[in-house]
């Protein structure tokens, strides 16, 4: 049964690519309004009842790697080695995130986001959960011992540093600059010493 289960996973995985494969192409060559659910399932081959059971909405196709995203940034904080300092791992993985969002062959994927109010206005909602998820984790590392509230603003900061980056002349100066504001700010709120 395992062999059959990891197929049909392979099979589910294949299909989904397939699918925001198909909608990003048709997206960028109509325009993201031009194109509905239909076509996408049409030109995938697919019906639209598939395209759903992948993706909860139209605005979902273009955001496809977001579940990526969130396990990505949760892991740099439950991943990291035993007493490895947080704002470091965190400022790694945003580093890698913004190369691969500001590549060259990105800008077209963000151009047609800034140009939709839509896509804006999802992109703003996944950075919320994106920054509950990262703060949900950071407040139940045991070795931290940091506030709910200086978890979740931390975790905000660090999401919002790695939207102000990508969009900045220099992503990677960016990163350093807004992470060395992260970092004192994590800093200050660390219980002091005497307090321990």
């Amino acid at each position: 049964m395992t062999v059959q289960s990891g197929r049909r996973e392979r099979k589910k995985a294949a299909t989904r690519q397939k699918i925001a494969d198909t909608a990003l192409r048709l997206f960028l060559e109509r325009g993201y309004d031009a194109v509905g659910i239909r076509d996408v399932a049409a030109e995938a081959d697919v019906a639209v009842t598939t395209v759903f059971s992948h993706f909860a909405s139209k605005e979902a196709l273009v955001f496809e790697q977001d579940e990526d995203f969130e396990q990505r940034l949760t892991q740099a904080v439950t991943g990291r080695a035993p007493h490895e300092p947080l704002i470091p791992a965190l400022r790694r993985e945003i580093q890698a995130l913004v190369r691969h969002c500001t590549a060259d062959s990105a800008a077209p994927i963000w151009h047609m986001i800034d140009a939709s109010p839509a896509l804006r206005e999802y992109e703003e909602s996944m950075r919320l959960r994106h920054a509950e998820s990262l703060g949900t984790a950071i407040a139940a590392d045991p070795d931290l011992s940091q506030t709910t509230t200086a978890s979740r603003t931390i975790a905000r900061f660090v999401i919002d540093a790695y939207a102000l980056a990508r969009e900045a002349a220099d992503p990677e100066a960016a990163v350093d600059e807004i992470f060395q504001m992260i970092e004192a700010a994590w800093e200050a709120t660390r219980p002091s010493a005497g307090g321990r």
